[in-house]
């Protein structure tokens, strides 16, 4: 499911995995970096993570064109394994303003559903160069999904 409110963009997807283990993909530096991005498009080449309300988070890497980029934000709530909410400034937009994203995590038989919703995106210009939010959960759910598989076999 995906959707667009008037400042927000919201999209819902399952990924067979346990919440806490999509949670870990989330906010672990060393595994974001494995799968936030993808050849051809962009691709974060480092993050770093205070992770705790009030803790600065940030994110640089490569746009498809070789000029690289950042976005940083400060962690809001943190409720292990079911709910993440951080703010989020792009670099690559000049007149961006700070917006929040909320990622909440429902599991139920080791499916999980995660709900994104990406909200203060106050103009047209904003809410266009975030259109790729399904992409990057679609990322994160073949990183999850392929490493469940892994850990299986």
């Amino acid at each position: 499911m995906n959707s667009r409110t008037s400042d927000a963009i919201v999209l819902e997807i399952t990924i067979r995995a346990p919440a806490d283990r999509i949670f870990s993909a989330l906010i672990n530096p060393a595994e974001r970096v494995k799968w936030w991005g993808a050849e051809g498009s962009f691709q974060t080449t480092h993050m770093e993570s205070d992770l705790r309300p009030g803790g600065k988070w940030a994110m640089r890497g490569l746009r498809a064109n070789g000029a690289p980029f950042t976005i940083a934000g400060e962690y809001r709530e943190i409720a292990r394994p079911s709910l993440l909410v951080f703010t989020w400034l792009p670099g690559w937009q000049e007149s961006a303003s700070t917006s929040l994203v909320r990622i909440e995590l429902k599991e139920q038989s080791d499916i999980t559903t995660v709900r994104l919703t990406h909200s203060g995106l106050t103009d047209e210009v904003s809410r266009t160069s975030h259109r790729g939010w399904p992409q990057i959960v679609g990322w994160l759910r073949t990183y999850v999904e392929g490493a469940q598989k892994e850990s299986s076999a």
